[in-house]
């Protein structure tokens, strides 16, 4: 497969952004409303998405392509509310 070492590596930097996002709301260090957390789970699902694509393994396209759009409404719904807080309180 000529795709499989770029989809490791993009797949693996798009979990990476996702685990972080994780990680971080997790010690309190961001609010899932954060604009920081919603980005980092769009572009990290996006990236998973896509190597998934690459690979030809539709479960995790779906599944990570559900993902990001469901951060991309997050994003665009707190850019129109105007929530721009990343701390936790």
């Amino acid at each position: 497969m000529a795709y499989s070492g770029l989809a490791t590596l993009i797949g693996s930097l798009g979990v990476a952004l996702l685990l972080l996002a994780f990680l971080l709301n997790v010690f309190r260090l961001l609010r899932v409303e954060a604009y920081p957390y919603i980005v980092l789970n769009l572009v990290g699902a996006s990236l998973a998405c896509y190597s998934s694509y690459l690979i030809d393994f539709m479960p995790f396209v779906v599944l990570e392509g559900t993902w990001a759009i469901v951060a991309g409404v997050a994003l665009v719904r707190s850019l129109l509310s105007g929530v721009s807080s990343s701390a936790a309180d």
